[in-house]
């Protein structure tokens, strides 16, 4: 885990920077209509649900939008779908391809069982088991290749043309965009008076759509919504791609938030987030690991990281907004194992779980004597090392490593204190 900063990136469409971008400038609200008639077929009116916390924090009414909810886990159903639902009765019969680490592998998958058609999926090798064993159930072919998702790509890509198969694009593409911008729909019809929307950003499908629905009805209305993207830092591509007025591929490092890390984004989406989106922020792995213990906690959802990153910024104070605020949760499919190191690592960060090294005299009733410290102060032990070897100690002296729950930052404050006031030295552990 990093602890990069939150940067917001402001995205400026009278920058003179120069650009490189495509004639396509978006679907129209007509086009993004005529989808919802078709997506709506297969994908669900996911539910809208407030948070009272998220908001206390904002300091403006906070919706959170839960495609966690959806069919296949996540949004990506909607431009997989639509995308799908245009080919030709000749192009169906030679079937589809796509590359994926998870969720649109799930959604092609969904779509190509819905509309009769054959799909071969391309997934890293290291991908999760439920995400491997959800798209096969779906009916596709799993091609397992690459330790990444760009070299199972460019496999993907190799296979269709070969077979003469189309490639269904994650992101890049006018008809997954507009497949995507019935989300948008959705928003207006569920918080009409929605004033700023937090999307988490990959490539830039999902808020393509959105931001082009969004700023549409806005200028038709006569008024403002703001729309804001969210990346991991660890896989910030758009700031780097929005300094430099095009698309920029980025070396990424590792992020729990693997459905939005793409190291450049799409051509067409970047056009489109240029022109319509206010801003683009940052968390750090530590935000996102937090946010998704306050979507267990507290609003009850299961939100995988690439999802939670919204919240995140909420959390962090990166989004700001003074009145209705939405919140878009993109997915929630997460292995069960990666959920408890998230948990676990969520409880640390919000220093709920505490991990101490105690120097301690090697003598009899020296652990007993500091167990009963840290009960003394409502605090939980949960894990126990204790040691001779610890780098640093004297001959006479053993370490003692305790793993405490806590209920907060003062509480744990509490527990050092009183450590410290019967005269041992206990020392925060990563």
């Amino acid at each position: 885990m990093t602890d990069t900063a939150a940067v917001p990136v402001v995205v400026d469409p009278a920058s003179d920077a120069p650009r490189a971008l495509p004639a396509f400038a978006g679907p129209t609200l007509a086009e993004v209509e005529a989808a919802r008639a078709i997506v709506s077929t297969v994908a669900q009116v996911t539910p809208m649900e407030t948070s009272r916390h998220l908001a206390e924090i904002l300091g403006a009414p906070v919706f959170l939008k839960a495609e966690t909810l959806q069919r296949t886990g996540s949004y990506k159903i909607r431009g997989a779908y639509h995308r799908m639902s245009k080919l030709t009765d000749a192009e169906k019969a030679i079937g589809v391809v796509a590359a994926s680490a998870g969720n649109h592998a799930q959604g092609v998958a969904f779509a190509a069982g819905e509309l009769g058609i054959r799909a071969t999926i391309f997934m890293p090798v290291g991908v999760a088991l439920p995400k491997l064993q959800a798209t096969r159930h779906y009916g596709a072919e799993v091609v397992l290749i690459g330790d990444t998702f760009d070299e199972s790509r460019r496999a993907a890509q190799k296979h269709a043309a070969e077979r003469g198969a189309v490639f269904i694009p994650p992101y890049d593409h006018p008809d997954v965009i507009a497949g995507q911008g019935t989300l948008g729909l959705e928003l207006l019809d569920q918080v009409p008076d929605l004033q700023t929307v937090v999307v988490p950003i990959g490539g830039g499908g999902l808020i393509s759509g959105v931001a082009t629905v969004l700023k549409q009805r806005a200028a038709a209305e006569g008024r403002q919504i703001r729309v804001i993207g969210v990346q991991a830092a660890n896989a910030a591509a758009y700031p780097v791609s929005l300094a430099a007025g095009e698309p920029t591929a980025i070396t990424m490092s590792p992020t729990i938030a693997d459905g939005i890390a793409v190291s450049k984004p799409g051509a067409l989406n970047f056009a489109i987030i240029r022109e319509t989106v206010d801003e683009v922020v940052t968390v750090d792995e530590n935000d996102i690991a937090r946010a998704m213990l306050v979507l267990l906690e507290r609003a009850k959802l299961v939100v995988e990281p690439a999802g939670a990153v919204g919240v995140a910024a909420i959390l962090t104070g990166a989004v700001t907004a003074t009145g209705p605020t939405v919140v878009i949760l993109s997915g929630g499919n997460i292995d069960p194992l990666i959920m408890e190191r998230v948990i676990s690592h969520g409880l640390a960060a919000s220093e709920r779980y505490l991990k101490l090294r105690i120097p301690l005299p090697d003598r009899p009733g020296q652990l007993a004597r500091t167990s009963a410290i840290v009960a003394g102060q409502n605090a939980n032990v949960v894990e126990v090392l204790h040691t001779r070897h610890g780098s640093g100690l004297q001959i006479s002296q053993v370490e003692l490593e305790l793993h405490i729950e806590t209920r907060g930052p003062e509480h744990a404050e509490q527990v050092m204190r009183a450590l410290r006031d019967a005269g041992y030295d206990p020392r925060r552990t990563l």
